[in-house]
């Protein structure tokens, strides 16, 4: 979904950070609703929604009344941050901390999401299904180095550190298909990197990644999540955060593959991972994107 946002013109005793946005800037909302009944991977919490208190069930002297939510869900459900305490390898999360030991409480004080910062960085959408010259990858395609060395050259955008780079499968047509199977893709598999991929990733050093896909990884056919390597080489390996879930065919569909990204996780004190609500910002032609 893209919005834009009309800005008044800047005048001299403004802030020059708010440069980025004088002229005009459009919005691209690069999370998935929520709602009961999503594609989810099976690992989590389903969310779920009710109103314990509607309007009508209390009226107010004035006839005022309110209405209210409870809601129910895992943290990697929907549109989502991992965060460093969320996967270990041989018992060990990023830095060789003790995965055990990290965890006091039932709370992951130096590891959880509460520790990862808001972010406003460059951003820059890898387009895979673009260089392959198709909609959308196929079932369980591995995206290799070459696919990636690829979408840089087509695109002429070259990830630099600290960036959040988005990697585009074009999975994410299947998010809202009336089978919800589809997008998971447990006996078909996923699209996505692997091992290798995820190197290329972490050699170009950048914050955080992101994909459109369930997982970031390819999901072989039949296999689910049962081997996560580019979680291992990202996450644990390369403290790379992950944001999965992504709604990124707009700014494919607009041929946009730099820009400014915005995400804020919720500071969910120990907590394994955020929901959360990615933007990419596009200022006025002529302006330069901010690198972070």
């Amino acid at each position: 979904m893209t919005t834009t946002a009309d800005t008044p013109p800047p005048d001299a005793g403004r802030d020059p950070m708010l440069d980025a946005v004088r002229g005009g800037v459009t919005i691209y909302d690069l999370g998935r609703p929520l709602y009961a009944g999503m594609p989810q991977s099976p690992n989590h919490p389903a969310y779920t929604h009710t109103l314990p208190r509607r309007h009508g069930d209390r009226t107010r002297p004035d006839g005022g009344s309110a209405a209210n939510d409870l809601i129910s869900m895992g943290t990697h459900v929907g549109t989502h941050i991992d965060a460093l305490a969320h996967v270990s390898h041989n018992g060990r999360l990023h830095g060789g901390a003790d995965a055990a030991e990290a965890c006091v409480g039932g709370r992951y004080p130096e590891h959880g999401v509460h520790t990862v910062a808001p972010m406003v960085r460059r951003g820059v959408l890898l387009d895979v299904p673009a260089v392959l010259g198709v909609e959308c990858c196929e079932a369980g395609y591995e995206i290799t180095p070459a696919d990636l060395d690829a979408a840089v050259r087509r695109q002429g955008v070259e990830p630099a550190p600290g960036d959040v780079i988005l990697v585009r499968s074009g999975w994410g047509r299947h998010f809202a298909d009336p089978d919800r199977e589809a997008y998971i893709g447990g006996a078909s598999g996923v699209p996505g990197v692997g091992a290798d991929g995820a190197r290329w990733l972490a050699g170009r050093a950048p914050h955080a990644v992101g994909a459109d896909t369930i997982a970031f990884e390819r999901l072989a056919p039949g296999e689910g999540h049962s081997v996560l390597p580019a979680h291992r080489v990202l996450l644990v390996e390369s403290g790379i955060y992950l944001i999965e879930t992504m709604d990124l065919d707009a700014l494919a569909r607009d041929g946009v593959h730099e820009f400014t990204f915005v995400l804020s996780p919720l500071p969910l004190v120990g907590a394994t991972g955020s929901p959360v609500r990615p933007l990419a910002l596009v200022a006025a032609r002529g302006r330069e994107v901010p690198r972070g």
